[in-house]
């Protein structure tokens, strides 16, 4: 599923693609590096900004390519620092980023770490039974140059909000790849997206720190060790047994623990990084000590860190959070044994910030007043 749009988006044009284009064109081969030196450098908004570019050839760009495809709909500040960017495509989709801020002791929050979560797909496929980003199905991937997009409408808004030194390209720290969708099912148009933000042309992101999710599509994650890039890889693994893991993920059912666990250990050994295991502790359901027990020798045998994420509750979902007594004593089993793990405090609750929840409230009173006709 895909959409083709009456132009392609500039986001999603490498160094060579855009030179290929030029040179049918009959334009200088230097004419690639000038255009995108204005896209992620310089930050251009408009084409009338590129000014070292002729006339004619910004008014043939201008045909040919959209320069920003994703359009800011809402930017929802939270109380504790988390803003969520809600993005328009340019068929209508809705999509989110979010801005995950971490203050450091001692300098002002424009000064803190920032994480930057980005999404793959419209909606999801995978039907976890805890996500919004699946309740309204999947309705299409989106392409590399709208995944790049919001990486750019992230710099705009924080350029606006504190003024870049020249020598920064992006103004974040990281980069997860675990917002919605499947990365990992739209897997050619990531690699695409991550080698424009890797690439000294582009954003010159390391890959170092860029961490790719997955529910768990095993040969996908097999291909993923051989990208010669060495991004990071995350897990959601969400339950420590198949039994646990099988109800609420149905990718389970054709990548069982059996076939998924050797996949993420030939990862490890082909990187020699340390992955991490994504765990929501949803109240009743994965919370149990023989659970954390179980997840810490997964989390021994792959020598991984393991992020423990209380439920953020979701409209309409019967789902929710462990008390945090309980949250803290499933932690502690893990760190006793020596296990790297993290239990995260809820970020963004005020502003829906889980993964699919603010554009599914969007969609849902975008369709009120076309029902009420």
């Amino acid at each position: 599923m895909k959409f083709e749009p009456a132009r392609r988006p500039l986001t999603g044009e490498t160094l060579e693609s855009l030179s290929a284009s030029l040179a049918e064109r009959g334009e200088k081969p230097f004419r690639a590096g000038q255009i995108l030196d204005w896209v992620y450098k310089k930050r251009a908004r408009s084409w009338e900004d590129m000014t070292n570019l002729p006339k004619a050839l910004r008014a043939w760009l201008e045909g040919e390519f959209t320069l920003m495809p994703a359009t800011l709909v809402l930017n929802r500040h939270s109380a504790d620092v988390t803003d969520k960017l809600l993005l328009e495509l340019e068929d209508r989709s809705l999509i989110e980023t979010v801005i995950i801020r971490a203050p450091q002791e001692g300098v002002g929050l424009d000064h803190s770490r920032k994480t930057i979560c980005i999404s793959t797909q419209v909606g999801c496929a995978m039907g976890c039974v805890f996500c919004a980003s699946g309740l309204a199905g999947l309705k299409r991937d989106m392409s590399a140059g709208e995944i790049v997009a919001q990486l750019l409408q992230v710099c705009y808004a924080e350029d606006e909000r504190t003024p870049r030194a020249r020598s920064e390209l992006a103004s974040f720290d990281n980069i997860v790849v675990m917002g919605m969708g499947e990365p990992l099912a739209n897997y050619d148009a990531l690699i695409r997206a991550l080698t424009i933000v890797n690439s000294e042309w582009g954003l010159g992101f390391g890959a170092r720190r860029i961490t790719v999710s997955t529910s768990g599509l095993v040969p996908k994650i097999l291909k993923l060790a051989e990208e010669p890039m060495g991004f990071r890889l995350a897990i959601s693994l969400h339950g420590a047994t198949d039994l646990v893991r099988s109800q609420i993920m149905p990718v389970n059912k054709a990548y069982p623990l059996a076939k998924l666990l050797p996949a993420v250990k030939a990862f490890t050994e082909r990187h020699g990084r340390m992955v991490t295991l994504e765990f929501i502790l949803i109240a009743d359901v994965n919370d149990t000590p023989d659970q954390a027990r179980r997840l810490r020798d997964i989390a021994l045998d792959l020598h991984a860190h393991v992020n423990l994420i209380p439920y953020n509750t979701v409209e309409g979902l019967p789902w929710m959070r462990p008390e945090a007594s309980r949250q803290v004593a499933f932690a502690e089993i893990l760190d006793r044994s020596g296990v790297s793990v993290t239990l995260r405090r809820e970020k963004g609750h005020d502003i829906a910030a889980a993964c699919g929840q603010l554009r599914l409230k969007t969609e849902r009173e975008r369709e009120e007043p076309a029902a009420a006709k």
